[in-house]
């Protein structure tokens, strides 16, 4: 066999082996998803808890506050503030980072939740 051949057998040999070794790897991981909305209405009303800190229990915030009240207010006047905060669109301290941690339709339940709230 002459130097040709043999390298031209080398590179077939190293084709084949290579080949089940990359076929074998396990696929990549999907991407992480979020949960589903919790948009049942005991998970609206731990959802609408975590406001409570600065909003107050209820949507009602300690009296003198500057944070806006939550508890009766329009239910498109929320999601509209809610989705301005989510996009950047409105200066916030911490409401830009909260809004971004639910889904329109979480905000929508939120929203709805507060909005029947006198």
């Amino acid at each position: 066999m002459n130097q040709r051949a043999i390298a031209a057998l080398a590179v077939g040999l190293a084709a084949t082996w290579a080949a089940p070794a990359s076929a074998q790897q396990p696929p990549a991981p999907p991407p992480p998803s979020f949960a589903a909305p919790n948009i049942t209405p005991n998970g609206v009303r731990a959802m609408a808890a975590n406001c409570a800190p600065c909003h107050g229990t209820g949507g009602r915030p300690a009296e003198g506050s500057s944070v806006a009240p939550l508890a009766g207010r329009p239910q498109a006047d929320i999601v509209e503030a809610m989705k301005a905060f989510k996009e950047g669109k409105r200066e916030a301290t911490v409401m830009h980072q909260i809004a971004k941690g639910y889904s329109d339709a979480e905000i929508a339940a939120i929203a709805a939740y507060f909005s029947q709230r006198r």
